[in-house]
């Protein structure tokens, strides 16, 4: 289901300015090929995981400068009014390739190419960026904390946490990350993320004694609700939470203190009254650290907010948007790359690959020069580097998104949830370790960049 919100002007002013440029000098026309990747993994993460690929196809079908963007544009003089003529009939009608949402990605990897005309190409690139960066940081997170959970559940509740709009698209990624569900509701109604919720300690001491708060909650809920215990005094709250609910009692939370030490001392309680099938939510202020820490304690399930609405710590993704190839005066491609010091880019449209061994794990990227030949290519470049195995198979990363300006790739966002899972288990086991390290597989690129 789209946003209704408008997405012309999620760009920057420089865009629509390049773009009036271009236009005087007549290269506004000329065909290029702009390509998103990250030159590093951030936070010293093993790999990271895309997200963000559906808001984006949804934000880019209604790209459309309508009369009054037109009209803030003309009040503010940004552009002049053959630029504004340009804008008026923007259609997107090139063609865009990427990396399916939920894969895996690595430094280098070309996660995103968009072919295009300069000026059709160059104006989506704030809007690329500002979606992908943000989408694929949570993702990446939500996927950490995920492995550190387990099998047991992981719930989203970071909306308190961000912008409004922000926590929409963060309770979305961490679904593809691996959260069972969110509190956002919104993110409910558009994109079909399961939600749950219960109670907070206001709604306790809403109530004259935490009893009629409990009784109130279990006659509305039922006695499979989860009760927030730890407003008073948790082991009075545990005795009066089974006392009404009975042994049906679904779970409770406990929400402050050293949660394994509460959990330990609740677990006991619960069983010693015979609510040994309740289970025991913990939450606040968690990590994949402090999840890891947990995984000896008889807890059943998550909550996690403000550390994975930031990105735990990696609030981007670190990615770029490139001109790695343009037409030449006879129409013909040419790679193209910025040497800037530090910021160097590769030139030339790229095909990438994942190596996977013959026990399904993944052993390498592998970037080739685009073309009919890229997987024989990708295959060469495997066995030049030594240690190949007849039965490594090459799995093709990029595939078409838009054709001709019009969305081909849309996909559910279930389908973009189980690819993440199956990405995460072909990785080898070093990529799930939380410690700072490097890339878990290495980014093999051959071909003529036109840039180191």
């Amino acid at each position: 289901m789209n946003d209704p919100m408008s997405t012309a002007l999620l760009t920057d002013h420089y865009e629509l300015t390049m773009i009036q440029a271009a236009l005087r000098s007549g290269a506004a026309g000329r065909r290029t090929v702009f390509e998103v990747f990250a030159r590093h993994l951030p936070g010293g993460r093993r790999y990271g995981v895309v997200a963000g690929v559906g808001r984006l196809l949804d934000a880019l079908s209604s790209f459309r400068f309508a009369d009054d963007e037109l009209a803030f544009l003309a009040e503010r003089d940004v552009v002049d009014a053959a630029t504004l003529d340009f804008l008026a009939g923007y259609r997107f009608s090139g063609d865009v390739y990427g990396y399916r949402e939920g894969e895996s990605y690595f430094p280098g990897s070309p996660i995103m190419v968009v072919h295009g005309t300069f000026a059709e190409s160059v104006v989506l690139e704030t809007m690329i960026l500002s979606i992908l960066n943000h989408d694929s940081a949570i993702a990446s997170a939500a996927a950490r904390m995920s492995h550190a959970a387990g099998e047991r559940p992981l719930i989203e509740m970071g909306t308190r946490r961000t912008h409004e709009r922000a926590a929409v698209a963060a309770a979305r990624a961490a679904y593809i990350g691996g959260f069972a569900t969110s509190s956002n509701l919104r993110a409910g109604f558009l994109y079909g993320v399961p939600t749950r919720g219960t109670s907070a300690h206001a709604f306790t001491l809403l109530h004259d004694s935490e009893r009629q708060a409990f009784q109130a909650q279990i006659a509305s809920l039922g006695p499979a609700t989860t009760l927030l215990i730890d407003t008073y005094d948790v082991a009075e709250a545990v005795r009066t939470a089974v006392e009404l609910a009975g042994p049906e009692l679904g779970a409770v939370r406990i929400d402050s203190g050293d949660l394994a030490e509460a959990a330990v001392a609740v677990r006991e309680q619960l069983d010693s009254l015979g609510a040994d099938k309740t289970r025991i939510i913990v939450t606040g202020d968690l990590d994949e650290y402090s999840i890891a820490a947990l995984a000896a304690a008889p807890v059943d399930g998550y909550g996690v907010g403000t550390s994975l609405v930031t990105g735990s710590g990696v609030p981007t993704a670190a990615m770029v948007y490139k001109m790695v190839a343009r037409a030449d005066p006879d129409g013909e491609l040419r790679p193209v790359a910025k040497r800037s010091v530090g910021k160097p880019s590769r030139g030339g449209a790229k095909a990438a690959f994942r190596r996977i061994g013959p026990d399904g794990c993944a052993l390498a990227e592998i970037i080739v020069p685009d073309g009919p030949h890229a997987a024989q290519a990708a295959v060469t470049v495997t066995v030049n580097g030594g240690g190949t195995n007849a039965r490594d198979t090459h799995r093709p990363l990029l595939v078409p998104l838009v054709k001709d300006g019009e969305v081909v790739g849309g996909e559910s966002l279930a389908a973009a949830r189980e690819r993440r899972a199956a990405s995460a288990a072909e990785l080898p086991s070093e990529a799930h370790h939380l410690s700072r390290g490097y890339a878990a597989i290495p980014t093999v690129f051959a071909g003529p960049w036109g840039a180191p």
